[in-house]
């Protein structure tokens, strides 16, 4: 496991607000309430647009790590989609910037958006700091397979953002749900879900 000593700045959680019917997940409790979209070219009106980056290496285990702002919050990268960009070209680029990773194929996508809400204090305070209001974000979620060694893996990123992550490494999908935070799993469990058959 790699760990990346850097200061940083606090940042405030969102809470998930699912949009859909709820949908049993083999990695989490009955009480899962994890839902989706249709299919659609477009998010849902309102809400930002995002990917995530599942990725896996040979071993089919998934690449997660810790939030400098919240060590004990583990998670895939994930970032938003620039104006007028393809949402494969974001997810290559936010891999690259969140984990210096550019030896990566994709191998698969979901389908759908995935769609939660901000809370109003945070939806009021990401308002400031984008210049715009949104209701929450629609994910865009990718499966890549890690085609390079592990010396690329740089949690500084390429140089072009502020670092996010502190500590990475390798997980079982169960991992995955069990050491993010309440908010994300639901949607983790769908993504796991869908790209099951790529992780056996």
């Amino acid at each position: 496991m790699a760990v990346l000593w850097r200061s940083f700045s606090l940042y405030s959680p969102f809470h998930l607000s699912v949009h859909l019917k709820p949908i049993c997940s083999y990695f989490s409790p009955s009480s899962c309430t994890c839902s989706f979209s249709s299919s659609m070219e477009a998010p849902p009106q309102g809400y930002r647009r995002n990917v995530g980056i599942c990725l896996i290496n040979s071993s089919k285990k998934i690449f997660s790590a810790s939030r400098l702002d919240i060590p004990s919050a583990w998670q895939m990268p994930q970032g938003g989609i620039d104006d007028n960009e393809d949402p494969k070209v974001a997810a290559l680029r936010e891999l690259k910037e969140e984990t210096g990773v550019s030896s990566a194929e994709i191998l698969a996508e979901v389908p759908y958006w995935l769609t939660y809400d901000f809370p109003p204090e945070v939806r009021e305070k990401l308002k400031h700091q984008w210049g715009s209001d949104w209701k929450g974000q629609a994910q865009k979620w990718f499966l890549l397979k890690f085609t390079g060694k592990e010396e690329e893996i740089n949690l500084l990123g390429d140089g072009s953002e502020k670092p996010e992550f502190g500590e990475w490494s390798w997980v079982t999908p169960e991992q995955i749900v069990e050491h993010a935070v309440d908010f994300k799993k639901p949607v983790y469990n769908k993504v796991l879900e869908v790209f099951t058959p790529y992780l056996h």
